[in-house]
């Protein structure tokens, strides 16, 4: 009788399903602006576009005739972007970059109003070095070599920070890729090792690895788009919603301002170094 009565409840349950189609309707068209300011003057560059509907499949519409620039408020320095247009974004003119503990404003100016940001330039922490070695299979973890960091987070404060990896000259950026972390756990998390338990290299990989000081707004940007790019649309999951812009303007607008300091380091993985 319970088997019977459980397949009952399936049947009933099934029988009451029904695809539904939202209309979603067309919306005004916002600024998308994704701005990279960094000390390291290849990182750098200012991308401005427009939203697309969420059926829309033609490729996205960049804004080529916007005036970019970003202040520096400690010199008064002015830099200029140019569009560069086999990038598709902007460009600092004669390659210039932040400068550390430097406060700095973003200005974006289009037909659809005037936006802009400001943020600070934070001194980078200490990497001392990168080690691998090679682990076997493990609970939640492949096998396969690991990286560990070693180095030290001096400050009491201010501490966001983000890595990025790329492997033999591919960047990984899929939504497991992006690593975020906090001092929500103490600073202390360089001091004796700090292994990347989510990123596996093989023998002979080119790895870079880049370590970033984000601003507080900054990271909370890149936080809520990772958990975008996690919700699965589910029962469970909240609506989607596009993150909260650390950019604010005459208009709505969306993306956001990033300025860092970055440490770069590169290792080749030969054999176990353990």
């Amino acid at each position: 009788m319970r088997l019977v009565a459980i397949a009952g409840l399936i049947i009933v349950f099934a029988s009451c399903q029904e695809e539904v189609e939202m209309s979603l309707g067309a919306v005004e068209r916002i600024p998308v602006i994704e701005a990279v300011w960094t000390d390291d003057p290849s990182e750098n560059f200012v991308s401005v576009a427009y939203s697309r509907d969420y059926f829309d499949t033609l490729e996205n519409e960049r804004i080529t005739d916007a005036l970019v620039e970003i202040e520096d408020l400690n010199s008064g320095r002015m830099v200029e972007f140019r569009y560069v247009e086999e990038l598709g974004h902007y460009l600092a003119v004669n390659q210039q970059a932040a400068e550390i503990g430097h406060e700095y404003r973003l200005r974006v100016l289009l037909d659809a109003g005037e936006f802009g940001a400001t943020g600070t330039t934070l001194e980078p922490p200490i990497l001392d070095s990168i080690t691998y070695a090679f682990k076997e299979e493990r609970f939640f973890a492949d096998e396969g070599y690991y990286l560990t960091l070693y180095g030290d987070i001096p400050f009491p404060n201010n501490n966001f920070y983000r890595l990025i990896l790329t492997r033999n000259d591919t960047l990984l950026n899929r939504r497991s890729d992006y690593f975020l972390f906090d001092d929500t756990f103490g600073s202390t998390i360089l001091n004796n090792g700090f292994e990347l338990t989510g990123f596996t290299f093989e023998k002979d990989d080119k790895v870079k690895l880049q370590m970033l000081r984000l601003n507080r707004s900054a990271y909370d940007y890149l936080n809520q788009m990772v958990s975008l790019l996690f919700n699965d649309g589910g029962l469970f999951s909240p609506p989607p919603a596009n993150p909260i812009s650390n950019i604010s303007g005459t208009s709505a607008v969306m993306g956001y301002f990033m300025t860092a300091p970055v440490l770069t380091e590169t290792i080749l993985i030969q054999e176990d170094e353990e």
